[in-house]
């Protein structure tokens, strides 16, 4: 079965002759693994947002570390809760008595398990009546006090308390004074990590909250996380349903018998169960991007099952018994399947290089996903049409639909050869003009954005009216995440946007470590904000200065040890840090540095106005001064952090799939065919696929992002599939003796025919993804609708003209 190339026949024999001489046993063992599979669904753990992403960077690990050591206001986690107040001046009267109830009801409630609640009212109150230390005793302040001493105690907390400003909106006035909206943080005495006793206590708060009246909306990580999780099953419970109805309704088109089509949706429900089976037993957590792994699946699955059912037919009409229809089939379909699932795995398994966490996952799941398609649809699906069709023999049970798609005699089977009998004139000519097109689409790829935020992986806001309309249990639920995140973004000052903060590990109690702290904020970068010519800052140095002021003999121990006079301690840091850390200020000092001197965090100011990727660039130079190790990290750098990896996972893994796909298929070719030309003609469609897609990427304004940026390796791993089929079955036919020409157009007529219902079938399955709850998984069923079909007309047009210059030059 080669031209020259390795004698794989022995092979083939073996297994035509499991497929035709023991069907019943390979269905057996095929349920039976399948079974095995399936005990691993219950261990399928959610892990929604974008830690996959942010997981292992050196500033996510810097930022961690900086959570975990030091102490920050109303820093958000899994043992507190956000009441959000708004809609009406939280300072005044009826504001802040209606925010004293709700903490009232909700430190009363033993199931909601309140340590303490803290809220801007409180300390209105406090301020009304300094003994007011209940909150029945505050309450009381407020409602005995006229509306004007109301406001003399807001305006009175403001001047006194400054850090109060944190957890009120940005249209606090101070003088009036008003704001119409305020954060309260409720702690709640539950083991760290219990997220299911979070999620109950924080919606029965909710329904506190609902008590009050007004505007209280309950918000935190354990919310956060359950809307994200929703946002998952509602996406998959929209899509399935899609996908099944239009698999349904294009795989009749594509099979045109009932039988034929149970048993491949039958062998596309293996190949999941498998796929996710195998998920669950390694226990790889299950993210958003996971979501596109089954429309993957079923992009490849569909295609094997049409083009072994309809190259089976291509035999069965001249005259062949089943039997010898499938081992002709088969000889020729497993092949390509091969390769096929080769440059697949390739094409998925490229992501492989991300050193993004959830991208590696994505690829190696999808890769090993594709592996059990093809060992399921090339020895599975044959052996199981065989044991049917000989079930259905000598009975009544009608045989539907028995030609295969592309029939000589069939609108598709006479204009599926267009394109070879046009490059049959001028073969070189229209290849030039179509790699023309290629590079310049190539040119206009080059302009993709890449972007990541968090905000990528929220649910809709407002779900399109286009999935709205589907009717219960089916629509989705309602989400309020993203327009918390919107909101709290617009008004409140979280810091995140506006600073960024330098780790630092020490030991800091080296006598250069306070002079190298005050070195790095001189004459900052400008994304940096100044004070003059040095950097606005909070660090230890600010706390020794404002304890120095204090306390006379810390003032003389600081000028003692200062020998550049610029009031940071050269020397004896140890015994400052002790000091101080004995004082009155050693819980403001704990913000800064580590009770055991081993590491310390700095904060800088940093223009809101400027790009993310300018903050995180001068940052970056900022924390390069400091003498020992030094880590920029927050929020912003994070996130343009990971844009930077996006950016190189796509060029990489893009790199890698291209050139890994090339050197295969050179290779295959010349082991099976002695032809390894024929893999660099099979490459050419698949370029101009890849420049097309970056193109309409650049064209529609679609970035990279935590989810596109796998498309181009993607659209290797889809769109190979079909020039593979159509190359392979065109040398078939050119080695039977058959001219280029001739060779082309039975193969365009017979396997086109086939890829013509894959690509119909794939580009509205993998399509359904445009139905998802989030935005980013939409935006991802586009483009992968998008470049299935870029990759189906790649084949039938851009490859002929290029088989035939290869036959020109090598045949």
């Amino acid at each position: 079965m080669s031209n020259g190339g390795v004698d794989y026949q022995p092979v083939l024999d073996v297994i035509n002759s499991w497929v035709t001489g023991r069907p019943k046993t390979i269905i057996v063992v095929f349920f039976v693994v399948t079974a095995l599979f399936a005990l691993g669904l219950p261990y399928i753990e959610i892990d929604p947002g974008e830690g996959g992403f942010t997981e292992g960077t050196d500033e996510q690990e810097a930022l961690d570390a900086v959570n975990e050591e030091f102490d920050r206001p109303f820093a958000e986690s899994e043992e507190t809760t956000q009441l959000i107040q708004r809609n009406e001046n939280v300072l005044s009267r009826e504001g802040v008595l209606r925010m004293l109830r709700l903490l009232q009801r909700v430190e009363n409630d033993a199931s909601l398990r309140v340590r303490e609640g803290s809220a801007p009212a409180q300390g209105v109150a406090t301020v009304l009546d300094t003994d007011a230390e209940t909150r029945e005793q505050q309450i009381r302040a407020v409602e005995q006090a006229t509306d004007a001493e109301v406001r003399s105690a807001a305006r009175t907390l403001l001047e006194r308390n400054p850090s109060v400003k944190g957890s009120l909106s940005n249209d606090l006035n101070e003088e009036t004074p008003s704001a119409s909206a305020s954060i309260a943080i409720v702690e709640h005495e539950i083991p760290t990590g219990d997220s299911a006793e979070l999620e109950r206590i924080q919606t029965e708060m909710q329904d506190t909250a609902d008590t009050v009246g007004g505007d209280v909306v309950v918000f935190g990580s354990a919310i956060f996380d359950s809307e994200f999780e929703q946002a998952l099953i509602d996406s998959l419970s929209l899509m399935v349903p899609a996908v099944i109805v239009l698999i349904l309704f294009f795989l009749l088109f594509a099979y045109r018998d009932p039988i034929d089509l149970v048993l491949g949706l039958v062998s596309l429900f293996l190949a999941v169960i498998w796929t996710f089976g195998f998920v669950g037993h390694a226990r790889i957590p299950f993210n958003q991007m996971m979501v596109a792994v089954p429309p993957l699946l079923l992009a490849v699955g569909i295609d094997f099952g049409i083009h072994a059912v309809n190259r089976y037919r291509e035999e069965r009409v001249t005259g062949k018994d089943p039997y010898e229809s499938m081992i002709i089939a088969n000889e020729q379909l497993i092949v390509a399947f091969f390769i096929v699932t080769g440059t697949t795995a390739i094409g998925f398994g490229a992501n492989m290089t991300s050193d993004l966490p959830a991208i590696f996952d994505f690829g190696f799941v999808a890769s090993l996903g594709i592996i059990f398609t093809f060992l399921i649809f090339g020895i599975f699906l044959p052996a199981a049409k065989l044991y049917l069709d000989e079930l259905r023999e000598g009975t009544r049970i009608p045989e539907f639909g028995t030609q295969p798609l592309g029939d000589e005699d069939s609108p598709l089977g006479r204009l599926l050869p267009v394109s070879a009998h046009v490059a049959k004139r001028a073969p070189v000519v229209m290849l030039v003009a179509i790699l023309l097109l290629t590079a310049g689409a190539g040119y206009v790829g080059t302009g993709v954005d890449t972007e990541f935020d968090d905000e990528e992986f929220l649910p809709y806001e407002d779900v399109p009216a286009y999935i709205d309309v589907i009717p219960e249990p089916l629509g989705p639920g309602d989400y309020q995440v993203r327009g918390l995140v919107t909101f709290l973004g617009d008004n409140f000052e979280s810091g995140e946007s506006n600073e960024v903060t330098v780790y630092v590990e020490g030991p800091i109690y080296q006598n250069h470590v306070l002079e190298s702290v005050y070195r790095a904020g001189q004459e900052p970068p400008p994304a940096i904000v100044t004070d003059g010519r040095r950097a606005e800052s909070e660090s230890i140095l600010d706390v020794i200065n404002e304890y120095a002021e204090e306390n006379d003999e810390f003032a003389a121990l600081v000028a003692r040890n200062d020998l550049t006079g610029n009031g940071v301690p050269d020397q004896n840091v140890r015994r400052i840090y002790q000091e101080l850390l004995a004082s009155p200020y050693e819980e403001e000092a704990l913000t800064y540095i580590t009770e055991d001197l081993q590491s310390m965090r700095v904060i800088y100011s940093v223009d809101a106005e400027a790009s993310q990727q300018a903050i995180t660039t001068d940052a970056r130079s900022v924390a390069d001064r400091h003498w020992l190790d030094a880590t920029a990290t927050g929020d912003t750098i994070i996130f343009e952090t990971v844009t930077e990896l996006l950016l190189a996972s796509a060029i990489v893994s893009l790199s890698v799939a291209l050139g890994l796909t090339v050197v295969f298929l050179i290779l295959i070719y010349w082991l099976l065919e002695g032809r390894p030309s024929l893999g660099l003609a099979n490459t050419v469609p698949i370029i101009s696929t890849v420049a097309v897609l970056a193109a309409t990427m650049a064209v529609l304004d679609i970035p990279f992002n935590a989810l596109t940026a796998t498309i181009l390796s993607i659209t290797i791993g889809i769109g190979i599939d079909y020039s593979v089929h159509i190359t392979h079955r065109f040398i078939d036919e050119y080695n039977a003796g058959r001219d280029a020409h001739t060779a082309l157009v039975r193969t365009l007529r017979g396997t086109g025919g086939g890829i013509t219902g894959s690509m119909i079938t794939t580009a509205g399955g993998v399509g359904a993804l445009v139905l998802s709850v989030t935005p980013m998984l939409a935006q991802f069923g586009v483009l992968m609708s998008v470049s299935v079909i870029y990759s189906y007309l790649g084949s039938i047009i851009v490859l002929p003209p290029a088989l035939l210059v290869w036959e020109r030059v090598f045949g």
